[in-house]
């Protein structure tokens, strides 16, 4: 468009913003009146039943005399405590992410047998198709990798030689080899958007036969190719504490609501990948390290409670910060007292610290944590119980490994592919299978129509 083409059309742009504000307000009452269960959220917080899983199970409270107790956070993979899936492979000096997608894939451990054919067939599958960087990742450089992925996820569709095949052994053949591209198509849209938009120079890795998923993000990403044994193992177990999280998340549920229709298999995963985008789930990461910045620019001492709330009260009266009145990486849906995810990870996390000498900013995270309850009280009034979630952690491990923010959400969905991809093939082979379809209350008034002449 030529300048003043811009300007019209900004300006017709305003005016249609002007129009739909004046005809689209939707009265808050109508929620309250005809019941609605806003953010399908019951009046208690709770979720709204949709359905039933044998994939993940997500603890935080338990409900007595209809009335939610807080309760130490839980998360359980097809029936085994996560807590004690990491200890299992930590203790015997193992990477577990692998091991952890058959556990969700298929509901049972492996054997070493049938784990060592996993991997192998995971590693076998890596390769993405003939050109498909150079035509579909390359060719469309996109700012943000959660884009590119999504888009490059469709995009294998075209690459299927059998796409619409709902088969089980045909959608187990296509989540293994989602599972094991998604890494390699991150790595690359991230070299690709690093080149093109930050003016560096593109290098394109393959993944190496014989390395775990996490070694091989890790040799993909680094322009020299170089990681240490302990990066690895930690990314490995960010990995495990992201692959699931219940079928009723945001993105969980929205692959299952697409897998639901009889869609194929990339359409479904493709959806899940945007919703984790937003800043209200997978994106939350981003925005955690994005507010750390302003407090430690904002706290002249990080270890006086008092600056720390007086800078926390200015981010929930949106004073401060983006603006938005939350304090990112507080708080869950499920979760009381704690979330498992954010314990394991802050455990690791504090030794890492210590080894990077960043105990100081590490500190600062557990005093945010700390002090936040006792903010919202005296700011907002709320007395809800609240706890750290596993987006307060991520983020500093991520940047204690020299991971780059744009990598942050990306490396949840190499993470979590796992978990849709389970949710996936449940929704499709469940007994009963109907398409999601959940009801809304039409409010707006009926009118007549008005010729155009008379308009």
């Amino acid at each position: 468009m030529q300048n003043a083409e811009q300007e019209a059309f900004a300006g017709f742009l305003n005016s249609l913003c002007a129009e739909y504000q004046k005809h689209n307000q939707i009265d808050p009452a109508y929620y309250e009146r005809y019941n609605v269960k806003r953010g399908l959220r019951n009046a208690d917080g709770t979720g709204v039943m949709a359905g039933v899983t044998q994939i993940g199970n997500v603890m935080g409270y338990y409900v007595q005399d209809g009335e939610r107790i807080p309760a130490p956070g839980k998360l359980v993979y097809r029936g085994i405590d996560v807590e004690e899936l990491v200890n299992g492979f930590v203790s015997e000096n193992r990477f577990g992410f692998e091991e952890t997608a058959y556990l969700l894939l298929f509901g049972v451990l492996p054997t070493r047998e049938q784990l060592t054919t996993f991997q192998k067939i995971l590693s076998e599958n890596h390769d993405l198709p003939h050109m498909f960087t150079e035509d579909m990742i390359i060719k469309a450089p996109s700012p943000d990798v959660m884009n590119k992925l999504a888009r490059s996820v469709l995009a294998l569709y075209s690459y299927d030689d059998n796409p619409e095949d709902m088969s089980l052994s045909n959608q187990l053949r296509q989540a293994i080899q989602l599972i094991a591209r998604v890494p390699v198509i991150v790595a690359h849209a991230f070299a690709v958007k690093r080149h093109y938009y930050d003016n560096e120079s593109l290098y394109l890795h393959r993944p190496q036969p014989g390395l775990s998923v996490a070694e091989n993000f890790l040799y993909s990403v680094r322009h020299d190719n170089q990681f240490t044994e302990e990066e690895a193992r930690l990314l490995d177990l960010c990995l495990v504490l992201h692959a699931e999280h219940g079928g009723g998340n945001n993105s969980a549920f929205a692959c299952r609501v697409l897998s639901s229709s009889g869609t194929d298999i990339y359409s479904s995963i493709a959806a899940a990948v945007g919703a984790l985008k937003g800043p209200r789930h997978g994106g939350a990461n981003k925005k955690v390290m994005e507010m750390f910045g302003y407090i430690e620019e904002a706290v002249k001492d990080w270890k006086d409670d008092d600056e720390v709330k007086d800078f926390l009260g200015k981010l929930l009266r949106k004073e401060a910060g983006d603006r938005s009145g939350l304090i990112y990486g507080m708080g869950h849906a499920i979760y009381t007292l704690s979330d498992p995810r954010a314990v394991i990870l802050k455990r690791f996390a504090k030794k890492l610290a210590a080894a990077k000498g960043m105990e100081d900013e590490f500190e600062l995270f557990e005093t945010v944590e700390r002090l936040t309850p006792e903010v919202l009280l005296s700011v907002k009034g709320e007395t809800k119980v609240v706890c750290g979630n596993v987006d307060l952690f991520s983020g500093m491990v991520y940047k204690m490994m020299g991971i780059p923010q744009e990598l942050y959400t990306p490396l949840f969905a190499v993470a979590r592919i796992v978990g849709w991809c389970a949710h996936r093939i449940e929704e499709v082979y469940q007994p009963g299978n109907r398409i999601i379809r959940p009801a809304y209350k039409a409010v707006a008034p009926m009118r007549t129509f008005v010729p155009l002449d008379q308009r």
